[in-house]
């Protein structure tokens, strides 16, 4: 894959070393007529990652997209991006800003060399080195100066994602960017969206009905139910070594005798399941290799994202 280009300045890369949020939310609270869609949301989003916005149907989850473009007023509170207010300094706040709203909208009839051409003329700050620079980045040399009318969806969700990142914003808004694309669409833009991170330092803010592919790209992610923030936590931090596991021991058909010496645990799916932490895992197996009882593997049970939303959330769909 081909990286962007270090020789221009990277924007992102100033809030990425001071560690201050890209994006922080205030007190948000969204009313429409006497309903209120998003009450009271107070989050911080850091810089450099990968961010995921997750929630059921009805949630509030693309309000508050519309609220972070302009698109929507907040009915109370404020949205700080890059320190600068969404409704108080608007054209500085979304100088910074990047972002795909539901689908990429592009000239048909132009080739997509000339849409980028015809983004990058709307800023002074775009020069034509940049677009040689995305459309490298994005993969899109081979049919970059063909009609986008004959762009498939993949090829389209690549363009508008070079089309947003253009600028250089600090932070990118991908509104269902995975939506309709085949299995190797979705891995390509999951790479190229870490590699962004990683090399300009740029936020990217997605929400994604697919919880899989959002715990293979997200950094972190943020639930939202009925409008109110219920959970943020990281995804690959590494584990602590005096968490409790739930670790199954296969032992083949010595297992009663394995939970016999342990004197605990449970027999689940015919193998041993213990809740330890790192250190007890290497001793549970060192008694049972002393026993003299074979063991045929271990494994630690961790939930994924989607058994952790579907416990949050009481199981309602995402959207």
């Amino acid at each position: 894959m081909e990286t962007i280009s270090d020789k221009m300045p990277v924007p992102g890369a100033s809030s990425a070393r001071t560690g201050e949020p890209i994006v922080r939310f205030d007190n948000v609270v969204k009313r429409i007529g006497r309903k209120t869609i998003i009450e009271g949301l107070t989050l911080d989003v850091p810089p450099g990652q990968v961010f995921g916005f997750l929630g059921p149907n009805g949630s509030g989850k693309t309000t508050t997209i519309r609220m972070m473009t302009g698109l929507m007023a907040p009915s109370a509170g404020d949205i700080l991006i890059d320190g600068r207010s969404i409704t108080r300094n608007f054209e500085q706040a979304i100088s910074q800003v990047g972002a795909i709203v539901e689908n990429p909208e592009m000239y048909g009839y132009l080739s997509g060399y000339r849409n980028l051409l015809q983004y990058a003329r709307m800023r002074a700050d775009v020069p034509k080195e940049r677009i040689d620079e995305v459309v490298r980045f994005m993969g899109l040399e081979r049919r970059i100066h063909e009609k986008v009318s004959t762009y498939s969806l993949g090829m389209r969700q690549r363009l508008g994602v070079a089309q947003a990142i253009l600028h250089r914003p600090k932070l990118l808004i991908l509104d269902e960017p995975t939506n309709g694309l085949d299995p190797q669409g979705i891995r390509e833009l999951r790479d190229y969206l870490r590699e962004l991170t990683r090399v300009d330092g740029t936020t990217v803010f997605v929400s994604s009905h697919l919880l899989s592919e959002m715990e293979l790209m997200c950094d972190t992610v943020a639930i939202i139910q009925a409008g109110r923030l219920i959970d943020v936590h990281g995804l690959h931090g590494e584990a602590d070594a005096d968490a409790t596991l739930e670790t199954m021991f296969d032992v083949g058909e010595r297992i009663e005798e394995a939970l016999s010496l342990l004197g605990g645990g449970e027999i689940r799916d015919r193998q041993l399941v213990v809740r330890t932490n790192r250190q007890g895992i290497a001793e549970i197996n060192l008694r049972f290799v002393q026993a003299g009882i074979p063991v045929y593997g271990i494994r630690a049970l961790t939930r994924t994202l989607e058994d952790q939303f579907l416990e949050m959330t009481g199981g309602g769909p995402i959207v």
